[in-house]
C-alpha cells in the first residue's frame, strides 16, 4: 500500500475511534435511541445527550485531576 494511503487511513482511524467511543458511551449510558417525529425533536434529544456526556466527562476529568 502506498505511503500516502497508509497515512490517510491512520488519520481516519484516529478520528473514527474518538467519535465511536462517544457514541458508544451515549448509547450504553443514556440509552440513546432517537425515534421521534420531526427533526427539531431529534436534534433536541441528541443535543441533550451530548450535554449529559460532556458533563459526565468533565466530572470524570475533574476527579482525575484532583487525585493527581
Amino acid at each position: 500500500m502506498p505511503r500516502h494511503i497508509q497515512r490517510s487511513n491512520a488519520w481516519k482511524s484516529v478520528i473514527r475511534s474518538r467519535v465511536e467511543h462517544v457514541f458508544a458511551d451515549q448509547k450504553s449510558q443514556t440509552g440513546l435511541f432517537v425515534r421521534t417525529v420531526g427533526i427539531t425533536r431529534a436534534t433536541t434529544r441528541i443535543g441533550l445527550a451530548n450535554i449529559v456526556y460532556n458533563m459526565r466527562r468533565f466530572l470524570f476529568l475533574e476527579r482525575m485531576n484532583a487525585s493527581a
